[in-house]
């Protein structure tokens, strides 16, 4: 149980929760079916840095955009991704969670042109072909292996103990439902995130350029809600975009208990804070657990 968790407050806390929640004769029993864990993922659930694993996949593709078109190396995200110089894109996240997405507009401008019209089936495999040959360009990995094994092994603690686990990320839906049942376990019916629309034609399903939602900030409880159907009594997240989930989850009428991973182990993974400070701040001001790669993980990565 938790066998990476060193034993702290972190890990107290977590199994006092499902300890009450779970004993039919306490006060704070919850039935099964209503036991909903909801998991951020980058920054969660695996690596987000130096930059998300899907930013890479797609940059790998407005490089081949730029090299095809010539009038697109003067311009941004294609600029970063056919120089190689991606400080352009760490300061538009930083700028979007700091209130500011100047720089997020054309970013997303690109993502949502980056793979329109392929077919559902058609994008799965070129997401799965990445996954099968990239590495992290700093940890020396395959992204595959940039998991964290203390949040599987809650995974599975919380699923042993009647838990339903998803997976509500602003990452996109359709680029991690081909992997998360191999890193997490938890397969593509229990994924929400980011998506572009889709059009039917001669039987198929293709993306189009047409955003559906940006699964982020205040959208996290929506769409959770109207893919689940109720609150979840856990919540687990790292960034400032996780907030209004996680408060939607301390809102309910009973238990609940929410969760920050705190990026600061240097030497094992990053160390930062960029992008999360409200959300720790609150986090001080409302009781929630407050996790620390250094101090509450014994092993953060799988050999």
């Amino acid at each position: 149980m938790l066998e990476s968790w060193s034993e702290g407050p972190a890990k107290a806390q977590i199994v006092d929760f499902v300890r009450s929640v779970t004993n039919e004769d306490g006060p704070k029993y919850v039935a099964p079916e209503a036991r909903i864990a909801v998991f951020d993922n980058d920054g969660t659930l695996w690596c987000e840095k130096p930059m998300y694993v899907q930013l890479d996949f797609l940059l790998r593709r407005f490089k081949e955009q730029a090299e095809a078109d010539p009038s697109l190396r003067e311009r941004q995200p294609y600029q970063a991704a056919y120089s190689g110089d991606l400080t352009w894109l760490g300061d538009a996240v930083a700028k979007h969670y700091d209130g500011d997405d100047t720089d997020l507009e054309p970013l997303v401008a690109a993502i949502l042109t980056a793979y329109e019209d392929v077919g559902v089936e058609d994008h799965a495999t070129l997401i799965a072909e990445f996954f099968e040959s990239a590495l992290h360009p700093t940890l020396d990995r395959p992204y595959t292996a940039c998991g964290y094994v203390p949040m599987v092994e809650l995974l599975r603690y919380l699923e042993a103990n009647d838990f339903t686990t998803y997976i509500v990320s602003g990452g996109g839906r359709d680029f991690m439902r081909p992997v998360t049942a191999a890193l997490y376990g938890i397969p593509p019916e229990r994924v929400v995130g980011s998506s572009v629309g889709l059009t039917y034609r001669d039987g198929h399903l293709y993306t189009t350029s047409t955003p559906e939602f940006l699964d982020d900030g205040p959208v996290k409880p929506a769409r959770l809600w109207s893919r689940i159907g109720r609150r979840p009594i856990f919540a687990a997240g790292n960034s400032n975009g996780d907030i209004e989930m996680l408060q939607f989850t301390a809102n309910g009428a009973g238990p609940s208990l929410q969760m920050l991973v705190l990026h600061d182990d240097a030497e094992r993974e990053f160390d930062y804070v960029l992008g999360a400070e409200r959300a720790l701040d609150l986090a001080r001001t409302n009781g929630w657990t407050v996790v620390s790669i250094t101090d509450d993980w014994t092993t953060v990565f799988p050999s």
